[in-house]
């Protein structure tokens, strides 16, 4: 006779361990089974920059709102946990420094505010100054929500003084900052367990189904399990998955690298928040280094128009000395000339890129000066990168699937961390036929039969996902 189990969950990244989580702890379910042939949170849950914002675009609330439930929801298992994750509110700071675009930062700054993200404080001059309360390098309890915006050049010295001085606005979302995932992770994990939750080191690789519903799920060491409940948290694999259920998931996938060194110099901060440069750029080489690389196709555009996105964090406590580099000109790139693919199918371990270090760092130069000390000696990097999985419109899926007993959460794109928590919470609540939120229609699949979201689709962009 095969094992059964009232829930099997295939994946367990931050996605299927916060489902598992919630299932058994808040909902009381038993006899749950996570199905994982690699160690919890190890493909791409550990290679983010562990960050999270309830700073969102629209249209409509649903980012902000799933958002601030998540947030509401990892600063509960922080204050219960004694804060064993880090949790820190150090803010999202965006900066520029182009004039002509203090007008479009304004206009942005204000469209998350009215959605729910909290008030926007408007800094104009020195005389605004005695209003802004600067984030501390640790903790998240009674700190200014909403976002600041300064638009006084002195300010932003005063508050940021390692920044360019030709940084003109600076917007500091402050419901955000960063948090170990590793630790979070297993925490839940912990938890979950604790309410019987088994973890199952295996691969699996076909769904039964027979009426219409889930009979039973096979896995790589040859068992069959039977189960009513079948939850597809295959992260970058969620496509793959949903075939078995013969159910096609309308999604895709980008390789994001991410790079970190050793910072002896202090160019990074130990207390700055999360800088991210707005601007686009081109890279500052040498007369010497743009003859070289202009001799070459692949290397030429290099000496392109580089896109905006550059951003950077100190990594670890105050006896640390590890920043972190994300830049994902790749893509952006790619669109325009044709140099890159703006997708790739997920391999395991992902393909790396050896100038992305040295272009990750030059691309900051720009925002921190600081940077251009490590041009002609660069620390060792510290290379690795993971898979983000998006819909068009990078909204993520948190829903049943057109089979019954079969559910998805996936599509977490780069901000898998900061929305598992909430995303999870909602699949729950379709498991256990519970009320659901009312931003619960924008994360399923049903989203894509209704012609007004059809019609926003069209002129759709993922602007807000670094």
């Amino acid at each position: 006779m095969n094992p059964s189990t009232n829930v099997l969950i295939c994946g367990a990244g931050i996605a299927g361990i916060a489902t598992a989580y919630h299932l058994a702890v808040s909902h009381g379910i038993k006899d749950i089974v996570l199905v994982d042939e690699r160690a919890p949170l190890s493909l791409t849950s550990d290679k983010s920059t562990e960050c999270y914002r309830n700073w969102w675009p629209g249209p409509g609330d649903a980012m902000v709102s799933l958002m601030n439930r998540s947030i509401d929801i990892i600063e509960e298992l922080a204050e219960e946990s004694g804060n064993i994750f880090h949790l820190n509110r150090r803010g999202y700071l965006y900066l520029t420094a182009d004039p002509e675009k203090i007008p479009a930062f304004e206009k942005a700054a204000g469209e998350p505010s009215a959605l729910g993200a909290g008030p926007l404080r408007v800094y104009r001059s020195q005389a605004d100054a005695s209003d802004y309360t600067p984030a501390p390098s640790e903790g998240y309890k009674n700190l200014p929500t909403g976002a600041d915006l300064i638009l006084d050049s002195n300010l932003i010295r005063q508050y940021f003084p390692y920044l360019s001085e030709n940084v003109v606005a600076a917007l500091h979302a402050r419901r955000a900052g960063w948090f170990s995932a590793q630790q979070l992770g297993m925490y839940m994990l912990d938890q979950a367990r604790a309410y019987g939750v088994k973890l199952v080191n295996a691969r699996v690789t076909g769904v039964n189904v027979a009426q219409g519903s889930v009979q039973s799920v096979q896995l790589s060491d040859g068992s069959t399990i039977s189960t009513p409940t079948f939850v597809n948290a295959a992260g970058p694999f969620v496509k793959e998955v949903g075939e078995m259920l013969g159910v096609d998931i309308p999604i895709f996938t980008e390789l994001h690298l991410k790079v970190s060194y050793r910072d002896p110099l202090g160019v990074v901060p130990r207390e700055a928040p999360l800088l991210i440069w707005t601007d686009t750029q081109t890279l500052p080489w040498s007369e010497e280094e743009r003859q070289f690389l202009a001799e070459e196709k692949d290397t030429r555009w290099l000496l392109s128009e580089m896109p905006e996105g550059a951003h950077t964090r100190p990594e670890g406590g105050a006896d640390s000395d590890i920043m972190l580099l994300l830049w994902e000109y790749k893509h952006q790139v790619g669109r325009t000339l044709e140099v890159h693919p703006t997708s790739s199918k997920p391999v395991v371990p992902p393909p790396l890129d050896d100038m992305y270090p040295e272009i990750a760092l030059r691309g900051m130069a720009a925002l921190l000066p600081r940077f251009e000390e490590y041009f002609e000696r660069m620390p060792q990097p510290m290379l690795d990168g993971g898979y983000y999985t998006k819909t068009k419109e990078n909204r993520l899926l948190a829903c049943p699937l057109p089979v019954k007993g079969a559910f998805l959460i996936g599509a977490l794109s780069g901000y898998g961390l900061m929305s598992a928590c909430g995303a999870a919470e909602l699949l729950a609540a379709h498991i256990t036929e519970s009320d659901l939120p009312t931003y619960a229609p924008v994360f399923s699949l049903e989203r894509y039969q209704d012609p007004e979201y059809l019609e926003l689709l069209e002129d759709w962009s993922d602007e807000g996902q670094l």
